[in-house]
């Protein structure tokens, strides 16, 4: 085994401390990105509600409701009831921060609308990949209880691979979505030159906590795979 100065002791911990350091960066970043740029108001007084129901016009979808939920940056778009949910530091507010986090959740209105492929994957992934992430460290543990048994051992490998996989897939999702609010909120006017410069440094962080997110969830698999991937390491 890895043990090297005692049972506890474990090298490949420094993959789950590097990728840990990756999202809490990422985090750090886009909240401190946010909050800056929440203190710009935009030229055109627009709220984050206001601002997503006219893009959503504009882009020829009126079966999105615009509702706000509590909390801040929960904002999410639901595609199984066609709502999109702005928090409370978007839905009120006329920065271009939050302009810019609603568009971006029209930007997934959009991706519904015309299908756009990786969301559909995405989608098909879910319930795999939350059932993935539910099992795989049962399986993994009950493989090392009785011995390390190697199917079971696989078998939790396999399934923690569908949760990153999903990772993956979220990424163009994510990287779509934001080039295309970017582009609406220019095309539309809602946005000036320099404000646009601005709230591409929201969104440019915010992908980054999804990027920060799947390097730690391949950091993950690769120790799975190093500490159980087959090979015995008495």
């Amino acid at each position: 085994m890895y043990y090297g100065f005692g049972m506890f002791y474990d090298p490949t911990y420094i993959l789950v401390l590097i990728g840990a350091i990756l999202s809490l960066l990422a985090s750090a970043n886009v909240n401190s990105t946010f909050q800056k740029y929440s203190k710009v108001r935009s030229r055109s007084g627009m709220t984050g509600k206001e601002a997503a129901e006219r893009i959503l016009q504009a882009s020829g979808i009126y079966d999105v409701r615009v509702e706000h939920i509590a909390g801040n940056l929960t904002d999410h778009y639901d595609p199984s009831s066609k709502v999109l949910r702005l928090s409370d530091a978007t839905y009120a507010s006329s920065s271009v921060a939050a302009v810019g986090v609603a568009a971006h959740e029209c930007g997934h209105a959009v991706q519904h609308q015309k299908k756009y492929a990786p969301l559909v994957l995405r989608s098909t992934l879910v319930p795999v990949a939350n059932f993935g992430a539910k099992i795989c460290w049962p399986m993994i543990i009950l493989g090392l209880l009785i011995g390390r048994f190697q199917p079971l051992l696989t078998l939790g490998i396999l399934l923690f691979g569908l949760a990153v996989l999903f990772q993956l897939v979220t990424l163009p999702v994510e990287f779509n979505a934001s080039s295309r609010a970017l582009k609406i909120l220019e095309q539309n006017g809602i946005l000036g030159y320099d404000e646009l410069g601005q709230t591409r440094k929201v969104l440019s962080a915010a992908a980054m906590t999804y990027l920060a997110a799947a390097a730690s969830s391949i950091l993950q698999l690769l120790r799975l795979v190093i500490l159980f991937g087959g090979r015995d390491r008495d």
